[in-house]
């Protein structure tokens, strides 16, 4: 296949806290790069996701939930993020829930209203209607709130029309050369990657408890022959949420590393020897220097 034959862009995934956009790429993608819970938040950063397949290359961005009325500095910088997403991209891919329209989307739409790059809107967790002739109505609704270039009905999780959104994004693409090598399957780092697993293992074994008050750094990532090493620190604000994460004779903290170390061997596809700290950082969630530190970017 010839250059001029090839089609290439960028996809922005975008949507208020929590309706399944991570979930989303990875079944898009067919492979876990950006981590998932049933908590809002989880996901802070913008994780780019590249599917290639016969000509067509297409570049996701999974962006962190637009939410209001968060005033900290960690909630400014994933605002930014989730902006800064929508400027020279291709497609927007606007994701809500399957029956509730809330401020928070409002608040997305108000980001949309700025571009002129064509959106379509997913309805997502269709599987979960209780009365699926509510759903008609309800795309009518939304079409009068927007001029969307599409409306489709998915399901991420039971991977339910995921096909025929795929096939609606790559006729989407413009014709342009790959910018990325055929089998590459994100522009992060292993080391990202692993303190986003941890991280995960964290928010969904202990999210009532440390909802959003911990972050990981990744000290060391070593690679030996048939084995990674990689030590991790995982940074919280109080001495009690230290208690909390390293549990009775540090049994949660072997929990999470257990767990995180299981994904990390088969997202690198090798073994790992995973030994994970804890230390206490004073107020790192709103500080700017330390969330530069922890790699958060300004936009």
């Amino acid at each position: 296949m010839n250059d001029q034959q090839l089609r290439c862009g960028y996809v922005a995934i975008i949507g208020r806290p929590n309706v399944g956009k991570s979930t989303l790429l990875n079944y898009l993608l067919g492979q876990k790069i950006s981590i998932t819970s049933r908590k809002p938040q989880t996901t802070r950063h913008q994780v780019m996701g590249i599917f290639t397949e016969e000509g067509d290359q297409v570049i996701f961005v999974d962006t962190p939930g637009i939410h209001t009325n968060q005033p900290k500095a960690i909630n400014r910088y994933m605002n930014k993020a989730a902006s800064s997403a929508l400027m020279d991209v291709d497609l927007v891919l606007f994701v809500v829930d399957r029956n509730r329209w809330t401020e928070e989307d409002d608040k997305v739409l108000q980001h949309l209203e700025n571009t002129e790059v064509p959106a379509a809107l997913v309805i997502n967790k269709v599987d979960l209607l209780e009365d699926a002739d509510s759903l008609l109505p309800y795309a009518a609704s939304l079409r009068e709130r927007h001029a969307f270039d599409s409306i489709l009905p998915v399901s991420a999780l039971r991977r339910s029309n995921l096909d025929e959104l795929m096939r609606y994004i790559r006729a989407k693409m413009p014709l342009a050369p790959h910018f990325f090598p055929a089998d590459q399957i994100t522009d992060r780092s292993q080391r990202f990657l692993a303190a986003e697993l941890i991280r995960e293992k964290i928010v969904r074994q202990l999210g009532d408890e440390l909802p959003y008050t911990t972050a990981v750094e990744i000290e060391s990532f070593r690679h030996e022959p048939n084995i990674i090493h990689i030590d991790a620190l995982i940074y919280v604000e109080r001495t009690g949420q230290k208690r909390i994460l390293i549990g009775e004779r540090g049994s949660r903290l072997r929990s999470i590393g257990t767990d995180a170390r299981k994904d990390m061997e088969v997202a690198f596809d090798s073994k790992v020897m995973l030994k994970l700290w804890v230390k206490i950082k004073t107020g790192w969630s709103d500080d700017d220097r330390a969330l530069r530190s922890l790699g958060f970017e300004e936009y």
